[in-house]
């Protein structure tokens, strides 16, 4: 997938791919104050212990950490409140269904400007075991050889 110009990171779970098997992704918007705006366009952000919930045909993002902004007022947000995520009605309906599998979660993978709106990717992931995980980093250490001797060979 081209990224656009104005596709812009503000925080990723870098973690995920490795420690969880992604089953599919989800672009979601998200619902935010104004000063949570001003200090995500400072790049402050952080997703790596959070994770989304389905409550009364809504999806929820938990535990995602947007620090205060250091300009803001008295009237400043909570670094640690519950937000929000905009998907479709059946969308959330399709997920919900799914997350209630045993060992199934739901897992904002990136933060992100698209434009000037604020995105969350989320994956639908099952956590990969011990054996799962050693045979990723072999696999990748295999490639990482085989590209070094490629290189070696020109």
């Amino acid at each position: 997938m081209a990224r656009s110009e104005k596709h812009r990171t503000i925080a990723q779970h870098r973690k995920a791919r490795y420690l969880y098997e992604i089953l599919e992704e989800l672009e979601c918007g998200l619902v935010l104050q104004g000063t949570e705006v001003k200090s995500l366009r400072a790049g402050q952000a952080s997703i790596a212990e959070s994770y989304a919930s389905s409550r009364n045909g809504e999806l929820w993002l938990v535990g995602a950490t947007i620090p205060v902004y250091s300009h803001g007022s008295a009237h400043n947000h909570e670094p640690d409140r519950e937000r929000k995520l905009l998907a479709s009605k059946k969308q959330i309906d399709d997920w919900y269904k799914k997350a209630r599998e045993k060992g199934i979660t739901m897992v904002p993978l990136e933060l992100y400007f698209e434009g000037h709106l604020v995105k969350v990717k989320l994956g639908l992931v099952r956590g990969k075991r011990q054996q799962d995980k050693r045979q990723a980093a072999r696999q990748r250490s295999d490639q990482r050889e085989m590209d070094r001797a490629l290189r070696r060979r020109r």
